[in-house]
């Protein structure tokens, strides 16, 4: 540095004008994923501070082992031709620059070979002089930023400094880009995947209506005309049938809760009127698997509910417990009135459900047994459409467990008739 007071003002003001623009172009990456507008922040910034005509960004693309233009500012008509141009990686100052993971700094371009000439003659631009960076991200070469033509003077160690901070910049800039897009892309698929599992419920619950419809018809006329092997054996398929056309109807309501256009007509109904009839379909069910049912509905609450929705989401809870109670368990039901809830609570004996596992029963498809192995039936969406039911009401719904073997307490909570929206 001269020691000429002036000269050294002039040097410093010179500096700080120079870390503020870093600053600027740092504080921009932090605040957009938009990339082109802030490579071409970059370019310019680039020209500025080395004192420049124009600046490019080179990648470098694995698969064809070449770099490739992604940005350029350089004067003319004719840069945008540039974008996607291939330069070699040997052969070529860009592709030197990589291989080597240094700066190169060309003070006559005229006289150097290694300028890739191709690409001047195809935008109409002559390169009289170069400094070009690597760009990394985390240790990796992924391209070069390339200075072109200094305005006044020779190229310093100094610009070279200030071009690879550049070049960290571009490169931040360009990881967060390929990420964003990247997450973007899964997200589409997901959303596709989730569509397309959409589609497919709505199609087949819509073209098993029909058969099912014919085979219920028959079966019923069957068993009530037909006597002996024959009533079974129709019961058996009317049975059948009617399991079959439950599971249609939770694919519907499933749908249904995908849209977000499943409609509840609300009433005023007692908490324990919900809970007997629910019961009254499993009952049986119980009782031919010699489980015992214990009620204690004596702190009924009023709810303000959709009779068939709240009631389907409790048969559901209530078949689970049946399914995966043994031969001979107990289950409770109880209610039991909060400040401004109440809760029906399902308490069974059963097998138990893993701490881990507490939160995804309620996935939709979700089995805690492997599909090969499992020993209970059944989709897997059962508890997920009762969430759904439940959380439409403006209520919760939760599982607790001491673990496999302990049994399963499951617990509905439901706004009181005078607080329900």
């Amino acid at each position: 540095m001269s020691d000429d007071p002036t000269l050294r003002l002039t040097d410093f003001v010179r500096q700080n004008a120079i870390f503020q623009r870093l600053l600027e172009i740092s504080l921009a990456l932090n605040s957009t994923l938009a990339l082109k507008p802030l490579l071409s922040e970059i370019l310019t910034a680039t020209c500025e501070i080395v004192d420049s005509e124009a600046a490019s960004l080179l990648l470098y693309v694995t698969n064809a082992d070449e770099l490739r233009f992604v940005a350029s500012n350089t004067p003319g008509e004719n840069h945008e031709a540039l974008l996607g141009t291939a330069v070699p990686v040997e052969g070529s100052v860009a592709g030197q620059i990589a291989r080597e993971n240094r700066p190169i700094i060309i003070q006559n371009a005229d006289q150097d070979e290694r300028i890739y000439r191709s690409v001047d003659i195809r935008i109409g631009f002559h390169t009289r002089s170069l400094l070009g960076v690597p760009m990394h991200v985390k240790g990796k070469v992924i391209g070069v930023l390339e200075a072109l033509n200094k305005r006044s003077g020779s190229w310093t160690e100094e610009d070279a400094r200030y071009a690879t901070i550049l070049a960290s910049h571009a490169a931040v800039a360009i990881q967060n880009a390929r990420q964003t897009e990247a997450l973007r892309k899964a997200y589409a698929e997901l959303d596709k995947l989730d569509k397309l599992k959409t589609d497919f419920i709505a199609i087949a619950s819509h073209e098993l209506r029909t058969p099912l419809s014919v085979i219920l018809g028959y079966a019923s006329f069957l068993k009530e005309d037909a006597q002996g092997e024959v009533s079974e054996l129709a019961s058996a398929v009317l049975n059948s049938a009617l399991q079959l056309r439950s599971i249609i109807e939770d694919m519907t309501n499933l749908r249904f809760l995908h849209q977000g256009t499943l409609e509840t007509h609300r009433e005023n109904l007692s908490a324990a009127q919900v809970v007997r009839t629910a019961l009254g379909e499993l009952q049986a069910l119980a009782q031919a698997k010699g489980q015992r049912l214990v009620l204690n509905l004596e702190q009924d609450a009023p709810i303000c509910v959709d009779r068939a929705k709240i009631g389907m989401a409790l048969v559901n809870v209530l078949n689970n417990a049946v399914k995966f109670t043994p031969q001979g368990g107990e289950i409770r039901i109880s209610l039991e009135q909060r400040r401004r809830e109440v809760w029906i609570r399902v308490a069974d004996s059963g097998i138990g459900i893993p701490p881990d596992l507490l939160d995804k029963i309620f996935e939709e498809f979700f089995q805690a047994e492997d599909h090969m192995t499992r020993r209970h039936n059944g989709m897997g969406i059962g508890l997920s459409i009762a969430r759904g039911m439940v959380e439409a009401h403006g209520g919760r719904i939760w599982a607790e467990s001491g673990g496999t073997g302990r049994g399963s307490v499951f617990t509905i909570a439901l706004p009181l008739a005078e607080q329900a929206d």
